[in-house]
């Protein structure tokens, strides 16, 4: 099964990398603040793909930028894979449930991630 592991980076500032295994590299973005399974959007930033280093890394980052910390890890499973819409059922200790992520209509070319708990609804959990 495919991993996924969600990161705490504190360059350019704070803000939280998730990324999913993807083949030999990770589909990466930047999320403004840790999801919680409510369901509420989290503004997503894509990020160029990342080496499979960093499902295991903590540490410093190359080039003085910054340093990142692992805030969970887990397993996850497609559901759907789409030009504008990925969907998949995320195993961790923390985010577990059905995670969304959807392309803004916006021209920022941002990205909204969600996630709700098995049954589909929020579920309130929050990782902190």
């Amino acid at each position: 099964m495919p991993r996924f592991v969600l990161l705490e980076h504190d360059h350019p500032g704070l803000h939280w990398d998730f990324m999913l295994e993807n083949g030999e590299t990770l589909l990466t973005w930047r999320l403004s603040r840790i999801p919680a399974a409510d369901g509420n959007p989290v503004p997503a930033d894509p990020l160029p793909d990342h080496r499979r280093v960093y499902l295991d890394y903590e540490g410093p980052v190359s080039g003085n930028r910054g340093t990142v910390r692992r805030v969970d890890a887990g397993q996850f499973e497609w559901r759907l894979r789409g030009d504008g819409r990925l969907e998949c059922e995320l195993t961790g200790e923390f985010l577990s449930g059905r995670m969304i992520l959807d392309r803004s209509s916006e021209p920022t070319g941002t990205w909204e991630f969600r996630l709700f708990d098995a049954s589909g609804t929020p579920s309130g959990g929050r990782l902190s």
